[in-house]
């Protein structure tokens, strides 16, 4: 089974007013070729913040993150760039990810742009997107103001397979969204995974999500991997004493 990510006793300290706070640590997992992993945790746990880190959004202080067997955490530059067109990440609240001045086809084809796509090929292929997502080829001109939370999800997902990523990390993405709306972009993103081969990482609080749609689990508690296995495994029989709390109030 080939490994997609690798992650090797990252840890990462923030300091609160000179007090430290380690969000991140010791925390090491790997995500095969392919599979739905989950994470989850309550709110601070560093779910969070292990996303930004693999994003290279916020740097760690300390470990290793592998992509495809290569070293992240010291690219710079083009070589960065090459980093992102393997992983892309969906946010929690989506009108936020985008920029309100521009549209949603503007945003869909800015990273396009950016590895040197023209602006024809670039829309066409974002007209693409948008069906693939199914939505029509009319919301490029929209603005984020003027769609739905679930629609501009929808946008925020075509905007992350633009560059054809191999990973892709969804940081609580539907927990902003009512119950349907959830669903629906649950079932959008099996999908995907299906016909585009996608690795997955969706982060997220809800054990019963986690439950219906990733292989395997692993469960974050104050910084730290404190479980992992098969979801129903875990759930019926967790080992952890957070994992039986964070269980006994989801079931």
């Amino acid at each position: 089974m080939q490994k997609i990510l690798e992650i090797k006793d990252l840890k990462k300290t923030f300091y609160i007013k000179k007090t430290p706070f380690t969000a991140v640590d010791g925390v090491s997992f790997d995500l095969i070729r392919g599979e739905c992993l989950g994470l989850v945790g309550e709110s601070g746990c560093g779910k969070s913040t292990m996303a930004k880190i693999i994003t290279r959004l916020i740097e760690p202080d300390e470990g290793s993150i592998l992509v495809d067997g290569t070293e992240t955490l010291n690219l710079k530059g083009k070589d960065l760039k090459k980093l992102y067109q393997k992983v892309q990440m969906v946010f929690q609240t989506p009108q936020d990810s985008f920029d309100p001045r521009h549209t949603l086809g503007d945003g869909i084809m800015e990273s396009m742009r950016n590895l040197g796509i023209s602006r024809k090929m670039a829309r066409e292929r974002a007209y693409e997107l948008l069906k693939l997502v199914e939505l029509e080829p009319f919301f490029a001109s929209r603005y984020p103001h003027e769609v739905s939370g679930g629609q501009c999800q929808r946008a925020a997902i075509a905007r992350a397979l633009a560059t054809e990523p191999e990973l892709i990390i969804c940081d609580e993405a539907t927990s902003a969204l009512d119950v349907t709306v959830q669903a629906q972009i649950i079932e959008l993103l099996k999908r995907l995974q299906k016909e585009n081969g996608l690795s997955l990482l969706l982060i997220c609080h809800d054990l019963a999500l986690v439950q219906n749609f990733c292989t395997r689990v692993l469960v974050m508690y104050r910084g730290k991997i404190v479980e992992e296995g098969i979801p129903d495994d875990v759930i019926r029989n967790p080992q952890n004493e957070y994992t039986r709390v964070l269980v006994d109030s989801v079931f």
